[in-house]
């Protein structure tokens, strides 16, 4: 039923636990990170994502207006900040489980494989060398090196055309966030896969073609539709 099928990358097929990269990376200027200091990180963080998938920000502003703060006490610049912390997210990353069995399970039955992905280049680079899965996706499109972020559907356009523009409806699109990968997947007229992880409910101007609390349970679905 689908020819390709189009990831997201965080929490979709990869362990992203911010918290963690930012303890590993803070532990590199002797601060020891708490529960606190992320709760006031995320208060400027998630904000600036909307901003940036709604393109009111560039991705270098939101790369360096989140860490502007940290910046200041340790007299470091926000650009070195955040480049530490991409690092350490490279550092720290691994594969969600089940991951490996899907993509090997989607190259035995001949499906290509795409990324489409809001994170920034240094770290989706990194990631997908040392976990060795760089070789099971193309194109990989990085909204950052485009401009343009999900769900906006030119995002997803321009990856069809990388992929020799296949019929739509033999293209799946895999994300665990609604408001970027399933709106953006549904903006671009192609069938969706949410992966659910915590088992929460859709609103109901977004609605996956599919649900699945895990990539086992995804593969599952796969193996009774290609």
């Amino acid at each position: 039923m689908y020819q390709w099928i189009i990831f997201d990358a965080d929490d979709t097929l990869f362990h992203f636990d911010n918290f963690a990269g930012l303890v590993h990376m803070m532990a590199k200027y002797g601060v020891e990170f708490t529960e606190r200091d992320f709760n006031d990180y995320q208060s400027i963080n998630k904000p600036l994502w909307v901003e940036y998938q709604n393109q009111a920000i560039t991705a270098e502003q939101l790369q360096t207006r989140r860490f502007q703060t940290w910046a200041d006490k340790l007299s470091v610049s926000a650009q070195q900040l955040n480049h530490d912390f991409l690092q350490s997210m490279a550092e720290i990353c691994q594969a969600l489980p089940g991951a490996k069995e899907l993509v090997d399970y989607l190259e035995s039955q001949k499906v290509n494989m795409a990324i489409i992905t809001n994170g920034f280049t240094q770290l989706q680079k990194t990631r997908l060398e040392r976990t060795g899965f760089h070789r099971y996706f193309s194109p990989v499109v990085i909204s950052e090196q485009l401009g343009i972020a999900k769900p906006n559907r030119k995002i997803f356009d321009h990856t069809l055309t990388l992929m020799d523009n296949p019929d739509r409806s033999k293209v799946l699109m895999v994300g665990d966030t609604l408001a970027s990968d399933i709106l953006g997947g549904i903006n671009a007229e192609l069938d969706t896969c949410w992966i659910n992880h915590h088992n929460d409910v859709h609103p109901e101007h977004i609605i996956p073609t599919y649900q699945a609390r895990s990539l086992l349970e995804l593969k599952n679905i796969l193996e009774s539709v290609l």
